[in-house]
């Protein structure tokens, strides 16, 4: 019964991965503490999660504070969009987006709380994958992606993973062309996205003690990672 109530509303991405990442022995939509988690191996829980980190924010700090937890968060690489037409009898246009999602888009969610990063029990797995995206139109909810919504997402493969098991791990996402001290303007460019993507993965290597303010310039506080403000 736990496992039809945890599965009812599942949809098809979600339960792909968890398909994907289930082994042999495994224990699936167990109830732990009040919560029900995705897979149960041993006494590592592992939770899937493909929307906003922020609605399980309460989940993850109450398990991680007694258990481990593996949280598995996939990022769109490749992406294929299929809207569907309002006419039952119509074709749906298919068509291979030009967007490219990377590791680092991680960040946009980590923000929900990033010092978990730093607690021993909690490790973070990002995995690159390749889905498809069913799209129809609806004009009321979907102004920004002028009138599409979104209504299924599903897994067609995977190209790569990253398991982030302690806040060094992070260190992989300053590149070597980075100054030091930096700015957000300076990660920005060495990432090739936006400052406001940059800020907040700036908040989020702060909040788990990577780097440190150690000045401004003008009114852009200066960053170095940590230890290096020190260094000759």
């Amino acid at each position: 019964m736990t496992a039809l109530i945890g599965t009812f509303n599942e949809k098809p991405l979600h339960a792909s991965l968890k398909q994907l990442y289930a082994r042999a022995g495994d224990c699936m939509e167990v109830p732990i503490d009040g919560y029900v988690v995705d897979i149960l191996r041993g006494d590592l829980i592992i939770e899937i999660q493909t929307a906003n980190f922020s609605a399980i924010a309460k989940k993850m700090r109450d398990l991680a504070s007694r258990h481990r937890v593996r949280l598995v968060y996939p990022v769109p690489h490749e992406r294929w969009i299929v809207k569907l037409p309002a006419p039952a009898n119509a074709q749906p246009v298919r068509q291979r987006s030009p967007k490219r999602g990377g590791m680092e888009d991680v960040f946009e969610e980590l923000v929900s709380f990033p010092d978990l990063i730093t607690d021993e029990n909690f490790e973070l797995e990002v995995i690159l994958t390749r889905e498809e995206q069913l799209r129809r139109f609806d004009g009321k909810r979907g102004r920004s992606r002028h009138g599409w919504v979104v209504v299924e997402r599903r897994l067609l493969g995977t190209t790569d993973r990253l398991l982030i098991r302690s806040p060094d791990d992070l260190l992989s996402f300053l590149h070597s062309d980075l100054p030091e001290p930096f700015h957000t303007l300076d990660l920005a460019a060495s990432l090739g996205r936006s400052r406001a993507f940059a800020q907040k993965v700036a908040y989020c290597l702060r909040k788990c003690r990577l780097i440190t303010p150690v000045g401004k310039d003008a009114n852009a506080v200066l960053y170095a990672r940590t230890g290096a403000e020190s260094q000759p």
